[in-house]
C-alpha cells in the first residue's frame, strides 16, 4: 500500500517565514533566529502555568528494565504502533 511508505519531504518544507516556505537550511536558520530574538526579552505571564494544576498526570505502572527491553526490541521501525503503543 502506497500510503504507508515513508514521506521523503524535508521537515523544513512546511515552515513558512515572511510568507515564504523555508526550503533551505539557511532560510530555516534565519526564520528561527529572527523569531527567537523578537521574543527574547518579552514579558511572560507566568500565571498561565497555574492552569496546569487542573490536569491530572498519568500514573505509569511499574515495569522492569528487562520488560521494557524485551518489548522495544520487537518494535518495527516501518510500522505504526498497536493498541499498547509499543508493538
Amino acid at each position: 500500500m502506497s500510503w504507508v511508505n515513508k514521506c521523503n519531504l524535508p521537515a523544513i518544507e512546511m515552515i513558512k517565514y515572511n510568507g515564504h516556505l523555508c526550503l533551505e537550511l539557511e532560510e530555516l536558520w534565519q526564520a528561527l533566529h529572527s523569531l527567537f530574538n523578537t521574543a527574547q526579552f518579552r514579558q511572560v505571564d507566568e500565571n498561565v502555568l497555574n492552569e496546569l494544576n487542573l490536569y491530572h498526570s498519568l500514573l505509569w505502572p511499574l515495569f522492569l528494565e528487562e520488560e521494557f527491553t524485551s518489548a522495544i526490541v520487537k518494535c518495527n521501525n516501518l510500522s505504526a504502533p498497536g493498541p499498547n503503543k509499543l508493538l
